[in-house]
């Protein structure tokens, strides 16, 4: 068993090895998608491992890079995502493996630390091998009053209405990240660049999308059984005179899909006091690779994150 940086040339079959290992029923599988996640991030290209045996691809491990910054630093970091270990390999210990291969190639590369969110199944293998659990992430949950009576939406297609120039986003963002930094916790910084990659061109998520020079939205629609939440990805915006033409977009979202609850990162946004917030979400978890004692037990501490939704759910 040989373990590799992966080429451009090894892509056709990491996603046989990705199809053959998950299947696309509920995670679409394409050449595309993997671009999209892995090279055209803007925060980079993804450290993207794969174990060969005897010429054939048995495993993949890619960390997605990302970007936190706490009280003025950049801490370079990755999202550990994809894994797939090809059935007629498994139980072989390819994942651990691939994972450690990885965690010593970003020290040697000084990225400071990798971060997830890992189901139960997978978390306990994870915590053995070094991570670190911080907590459940908040979220918040605000009936929606205006359409919880709705049998069918008004429309179920997605929109991008921009009435803001690239470079009034990228003020918005800059100065949404000044505000973000006063704050002293973590937060991953936002860009024009991100917001386009993110949520206006995301082949996995068609996104609700508004944008003025004023604040930046994006949200989609999560069905639950009978239920359908209206999930507010990202709320990017600087006076809060303008929280109000935010609260009622979002309620007119609502309204348009037919949604019967609202869900939102209580870190920047607050819909009302009908609004349960708590500790709904998966657990997140991180790894250090070139950090501070000091470092590692600000992580540890949930209230030291600010995140939204966008910036921790999976995509």
């Amino acid at each position: 068993m040989h373990i590799r940086p992966a080429i451009s040339s090894d892509l056709p079959k990491i996603i046989q090895v990705l199809k053959a290992s998950l299947g696309e029923e509920d995670l679409p599988l394409s050449e595309e998608i993997w671009n999209f996640k892995h090279v055209e991030n803007p925060f980079g290209k993804s450290l993207i491992l794969i174990a060969e045996d005897r010429g054939h691809i048995a495993g993949v491990r890619a960390f997605m890079k990302w970007e936190w910054v706490y009280n003025g630093i950049s801490y370079k970091t990755y999202r550990a995502v994809d894994t797939a270990t090809h059935p007629q390999f498994q139980g072989r210990g390819i994942f651990k493996k691939l994972t450690l291969e990885a965690l010593r190639l970003g020290m040697d590369n000084l990225e400071n630390f990798v971060f997830n969110t890992p189901n139960d199944q997978s978390r306990p293998g994870y915590l053995k091998m070094g991570w670190k659990q911080v907590g459940k992430i908040q979220v918040a949950l605000h009936p929606a009053f205006n359409s919880f009576l709705k049998i069918s939406p008004v429309s179920s297609v997605y929109e991008i209405k921009k009435t803001s120039s690239p470079n009034e986003i990228e003020d918005l963002c800059s100065r949404w990240n000044d505000n973000r930094r006063k704050d002293g916790k973590l937060f991953t910084p936002k860009s024009a660049d991100y917001l386009s990659w993110r949520f206006e061109n995301n082949p996995l998520q068609q996104y609700e999308v508004a944008s003025t020079s004023k604040y930046y939205l994006s949200g989609y629609i999560k069905k639950r059984n009978m239920v359908k939440e209206l999930r507010i990805a990202e709320c990017i915006f600087t006076d809060k005179e303008d929280l109000k033409l935010i609260k009622k977009l979002i309620h007119k979202w609502s309204s348009k899909f037919g949604a019967q609850i609202i869900t939102y990162s209580p870190k920047f946004l607050d819909l009302g006091p009908i609004s349960y917030k708590g500790a709904l979400g998966p657990i997140l978890t991180f790894r250090e690779l070139e950090l501070s004692q000091r470092e590692i037990n600000l992580l540890q501490q949930e209230k030291n994150w600010n995140y939204s939704i966008g910036d921790l759910e999976l995509f």
